[in-house]
């Protein structure tokens, strides 16, 4: 019986962070090409259990290690080689409004579909728990008829693509696409929504990426398991395959903390459980995380799920207070106007203090895809504001930065930044001095910091925290870059000539990745819509 029910080596370029001998490593990955072979490794070497939690775990993704090689050539293979050790697996998989991303709601249930295949061959004796889970927090009847105009119309397009398709790839497609299905009448044939149905709006979902191995080792960052975002740190693909990342392992009771957070995390969204205290100090690591839940049982509920646990939110805000030199930030997206403004005012309050931030060009939807939708033209709306609100507080002690390729492109609008292809950032990575570090799922906006369902760390041995900043701030620069590019004092003016420089010269002949973040063409894309909440984006 396979039971499927609701949840319960040297890295050759991963750098190792060395501290007393009573305190386990951290690894730092940079990139999949350093993440993938590690998790292979991990999963490799455990013996029971292992418990994880991904927005997307795609298990046609390609081996990268010699040792995983050896068993196959997808991560299909060694999930059945590693069911076939005895070892459990319990993992729970974001699933995602089928109406608002019908792609994903898909490729979730695709990978369902393949686990339990893994599982049959596997074997009567493997031991699998997989869960697509839906964030529990819905909508209610009034914000529903609000947006049913454009609900319907996003589900009438679904559905004619399914008319188009020959009947078995109809088929097929609605038995990957069950909340689809449920909207749908005549699906056999031609399938077309239901008339008087008002579709539920899932605002929220599960953003963590981590994996608990034997309740002793944590993986865990901003990195999810795809072929898509697999990249090198020297970032050499095309601009739509760029993708840089941040992920960390890490041994130690933090990683039972991360365990019995992934075991209980949908009890406590579905209101079954309180939401628990948050997790001590564990020899300088301890586990944060947002979650949310469903608000009440009023027909309004507008769009917000009421916030449970906003510990990352937290941790930034007392890193914020404590801040005396030097704040380096990597993110996604840079939109939540509350922490701006905290930043600015800590900026005020100590004229000491300086910021870099590093932020893609564009988001990939805007760059790659050339989405002109509400939500991302609000994001880049509040994004801006964000950014001009850090202006006002830090003025010249505040370098933005975006990063692009080395190399002449062909590519046209936000898919290039001064005429090279992007290196688009997903890393989810805070540093403050040399006291402490956040490495997260969670991106600077509202969504991630009080909505969506996020998981990290934070770190506060020292040594630790300036070896990860060290690395992190190296990756965009020039090999041999001088000290002052690492100097809190110095290092705003040397990485803004860096940048300057890199924008005048032809891109074949720059030194580094670092350009100038383009807030002109953020600020020109971006629209505000009062009606929607911030955390929407």
């Amino acid at each position: 019986m396979i039971p499927v029910a609701t949840l319960e080596a040297v890295v050759p370029q991963a750098a190792i962070l060395r501290h007393p001998a009573t305190l386990p490593p951290v690894e730092i990955f940079v990139t999949a090409a350093e993440a993938y072979p590690a998790l292979e490794r991990a999963f490799l070497s455990a013996k029971h259990e292992i418990v994880a939690g991904f927005r997307v775990f795609d298990l046609k993704t390609r081996l990268r290690s010699p040792e995983a090689q050896a068993i196959g050539t997808t991560w299909f293979d060694l999930m059945i080689h590693t069911l076939r050790r005895g070892v459990e697996v319990r993992i729970v998989l974001s699933d995602f409004d089928p109406v608002a991303r019908p792609r994903l709601h898909r490729a979730t249930w695709r990978t369902v579909r393949m686990f339990w295949a893994a599982a049959e061959m596997a074997g009567p004796g493997a031991r699998l728990v997989v869960v697509p889970s839906m964030h529990s927090a819905v909508a209610g009847i009034w914000p529903r008829l609000l947006f049913w105009p454009v609900v319907k119309t996003r589900l009438g397009r679904v559905a004619g693509w399914l008319r188009r398709q020959v009947t078995s790839h109809r088929l097929t497609a609605l038995r990957e696409m069950p909340g689809v299905g449920r909207m749908l009448v005549a699906k056999d044939a031609m399938p077309r929504p239901r008339l008087f149905q008002v579709p539920p709006l899932y605002p929220a979902t599960h953003h963590q990426k981590l994996a608990v191995f034997d309740g002793r080792r944590l993986y865990i960052g901003g990195l999810d398991l795809d072929e898509r975002f697999y990249d090198t740190p020297e970032h050499r693909q095309p601009g739509h395959d760029t993708w840089h990342d941040v992920q960390l392992m890490l041994e130690g009771p933090v990683a039972d903390d991360a365990r019995q957070h992934l075991l209980g995390f949908l009890d406590v969204i579905a209101g079954k459980v309180s939401q628990g205290q948050p997790a001590p100090d564990r020899t300088g690591l301890r586990f944060v995380r947002t979650l949310s839940r469903r608000r009440g049982r009023g027909a309004w509920r507008f769009l917000s799920p009421e916030p449970a646990v906003a510990e990352i939110d937290a941790a930034h805000r007392e890193a914020i207070s404590r801040a005396k030199r030097l704040i380096y930030v990597e993110t996604q997206y840079f939109r939540d106007r509350r922490l701006a403004r905290r930043l600015a005012e800590a900026a005020r309050q100590n004229p000491d203090l300086r910021m870099i931030l590093i932020l893609p060009a564009a988001p990939d939807d805007v760059a790659f895809e050339g989405s002109t939708g509400l939500d991302a033209r609000l994001g880049e709306f509040l994004q801006a504001k964000c950014l001009r609100i850090l202006r006002r507080g830090f003025g010249r002690r505040l370098f933005v930065g975006g990063a692009a390729q080395p190399r002449r492109t062909r590519a046209k609008g936000r898919a290039q930044l001064r005429g090279a292809p992007l290196v688009y950032i997903h890393a989810k990575v805070s540093i403050f001095d040399d006291a402490q570090a956040i490495v997260s799922s969670a991106n600077l906006n509202g969504r991630s910091l009080r909505w969506d369902t996020e998981a990290g760390v934070v770190l506060t041995r020292p040594a630790e925290v300036a070896r990860l900043r060290q690395r992190l701030m190296a990756h965009w620069l020039p090999s041999g870059a001088a000290a002052d590019f690492f100097a809190p004092e110095r290092a705003i003016p040397a990485w803004w000539g860096l940048a300057a420089r890199n924008a005048k010269l032809p891109p074949d002949l720059r030194r580094g990745f670092l350009l100038p973040y383009d807030l002109k063409s953020a600020e020109d894309f971006g629209r505000a819509f009062p009606l929607v909440p911030d955390e929407m984006v």
